[in-house]
């Protein structure tokens, strides 16, 4: 089975939010409720020059989830694609998997009274599509999807070729 991965150049990152657009879009999630997230981070001095970025926060869909771990009612789980799921059906909204993760990447939906997280859009994935937030939304052209080591090498690639 074929693995997948969503990774940021954070370094490209302009900060428009047109990924967040396109999630709340795709998955009509609830007010309050970001599933993908863009932050700016500074200003803060960096090599003697004031600087500032974006940082998107969204599911790393961790190799062992510690989300899954401790979720009581075994809705959190890791496919064979590694995309890691939440079965909205079987939660309960004790919110153990918001504490679970380092990143905070997962959300409580009040309304819905369960918790919601980056699913790297796996009914576009199962019909052979993309992410929204991956699917050439993004003006910085920085987010990737797909096989994680070909990722790991296009980056470098493309940084080189912009720099020309």
């Amino acid at each position: 089975m074929k693995k997948y991965a969503l990774v940021i150049d954070h370094k490209a990152c302009w900060g428009c939010k047109a990924c967040e657009v396109a999630c709340k879009q795709e998955n009509n999630s609830t007010d309050g409720v970001q599933l993908i997230s863009v932050l700016e981070v500074g200003p803060k001095i960096i090599d003697g020059k004031l600087d500032f970025f974006f940082q998107v926060n969204v599911c790393r869909h961790c190799d062992d989830p510690p989300c899954a771990e401790v979720c009581p009612e075994k809705a959190i789980s890791k496919r064979e694609d590694d995309i890691v799921v939440i079965d909205y059906d079987k939660c309960t909204g004790c919110q153990a998997c918001i504490e679970a993760c380092p990143y905070g990447a997962i959300a409580f939906d009040m309304n819905k009274g369960i918790a919601q997280k980056c699913n790297l859009c796996h009914h576009r994935v199962d019909k052979g599509l993309i992410p929204a937030c991956a699917d050439n939304v993004c003006p910085g052209h920085c987010i990737y999807f797909g096989d994680p080591d070909e990722i790991t090498q296009m980056i470098p690639e493309k940084r080189r070729f912009n720099k020309q």
